[in-house]
């Protein structure tokens, strides 16, 4: 008896892995993905409650304290941790509200530029005569142009603002989105679940929508995640081009383009709004690349 006991147990298999469970496996692997979603997650957290964390209003000005050096250094007040700029507004707040702004824009662009580009990108894969080339040459058109230059040109034609930058910088990623999933998908229509869709009777739409676009959706979510950084990059110049989100707006772009002058008397109001740019674009990159290497099988098998 005991004899068989232990057969039995050798013999019984282990439940394999869920999805999720596969997924955070292969993520973790990589440990600098990991760093870069904790840091990834602190943004998210002070940007969500900004509100609560700031210590003072990101457009409050205390004119009796301008130009104070950090808390930890000479001159400095334990007031103002990291210090005030050129009009005694507080560095500290201003940069924490500055990340929901810029979260904001990145998350926006994302969301705006996938949605559309998914469907223009369907629609150039099961639409193979005039729509397809029309979609296609004018991705090749907005794509011959600079990124910067393009949503310089936009922003000078619409305005600038806040709202503006946004649309502006999801006209100059959506080729990406668009080349991206019309590759999937001219990929995936001549697979044999397509045709046995397609055989049970399902309609155009269906195929696209609930058959091709979930096998699509590896390299779209990695393209997203490296969008939100490019996107705050463009955001952070165009913001100090004096073309993004206007003053008194806590955007970081706009914070060292109002410090530059700076530079040399107050280098703390340059540096932080700077150091944060770094720090987010880089958490953000880093995560991009722990999905890449989860969700792409040729990186799992090598």
């Amino acid at each position: 008896m005991p004899a068989e006991r232990t057969a039995a147990a050798i013999v019984e298999p282990k439940a394999p892995p869920g999805p999720f469970a596969s997924f955070f496996r292969d993520f973790s692997e990589n440990r600098a993905a990991l760093v870069g979603l904790i840091l990834l997650g602190l943004l998210t957290f002070v940007a969500i409650f900004a509100n609560f964390i700031a210590p003072y209003s990101p457009i409050e000005q205390f004119r009796e304290f301008t130009r104070i050096p950090p808390a930890w250094v000479e001159g400095g007040n334990r007031a103002f941790l990291l210090g005030t700029d050129e009009i005694g507004r507080d560095m500290l707040s201003r940069l924490i509200f500055g990340a929901r702004l810029s979260l904001f824009i990145g998350l926006s662009v994302v969301v705006a530029s996938m949605a559309v580009g998914i469907v223009l990108g369907l629609v150039a894969a099961f639409a193979p005569g005039w729509p397809s080339i029309v979609i296609m040459r004018a991705m090749d058109v907005i794509l011959s142009v600079p990124s910067l230059l393009l949503a310089i040109v936009i922003v000078a034609i619409i305005g600038p603002s806040l709202t503006n930058t946004i649309v502006a910088i999801t006209v100059v990623y959506l080729p990406y989105y668009v080349r991206l999933v019309r590759a999937s998908a001219m990929q995936e229509k001549t697979r044999d679940y397509v045709t046995a869709a397609r055989v049970g009777g399902a309609g155009t739409l269906r195929i696209m929508f609930k058959t091709v676009l979930p096998n699509c959706m590896a390299p779209i979510i990695v393209q997203a995640a490296l969008t939100i950084s490019n996107a705050i990059l463009e955001a952070a110049a165009l913001g100090f081009l004096g073309l993004g989100a206007q003053p008194p707006s806590p955007e970081w772009g706009a914070m060292l383009a109002s410090a530059r002058e700076f530079l040399q008397s107050a280098p703390w109001i340059v540096t932080s709004p700077g150091v944060a740019i770094l720090i987010t674009v880089l958490s953000i990159n880093l995560v991009g690349d722990g999905l890449r290497d989860a969700l792409d099988p040729k990186m799992r098998r090598s």
